[in-house]
């Protein structure tokens, strides 16, 4: 039987919303709209069916029915649902995969210890852009 939620303590991105960014919370997380950057919960996160997520998901377990490009890193359970549309990395402990989800990536079983290891390895949410290379001179003749 699952613990009950308190609605309350649940944070949300609603459909239509755009997030940029970092988001680090205890409790658990609800995403239909869009978010790029990281995600990080202690928690449960559910991604609704038309949400799109660019960018990585640290949490304890993952309720997926939306698209996403980025890696999941789940201590738990990673729940991809029959809208599922996923192009990256799975690094689990657990995978429950429904009839017509989508995934594009490699798959990586591991303990809680490499979950520990790894979420705090994760890369940032948005990376910052090699410096341009300098440009050659010309060369004055003497």
């Amino acid at each position: 039987m699952e613990p009950t939620v308190n609605v309350n303590e649940v944070s949300r991105i609603s459909t239509g919303t755009v997030v940029k960014g970092e988001i680090s919370s205890s409790n658990d997380i609800r995403i239909d709209g869009t978010f790029e950057g990281k995600i990080k919960s202690k928690g449960r996160v559910v991604v609704g069916e038309k949400a799109l997520i660019k960018g990585d998901i640290i949490c304890a377990n993952v309720d997926f029915w939306g698209t996403m490009e980025g890696n999941f890193y789940v201590k738990d359970t990673l729940s991809l649902k029959s809208s599922s549309k996923v192009k990256g990395d799975l690094h689990i402990k657990r995978l429950q995969v429904e009839l017509d989800a989508r995934f594009d990536g490699t798959c990586q079983m591991i303990t809680e210890s490499d979950f520990d290891r790894l979420a705090g390895a994760a890369p940032a949410a948005a990376p910052q852009k090699p410096a341009a290379a300098p440009q050659p001179q010309p060369v004055q003749p003497k």
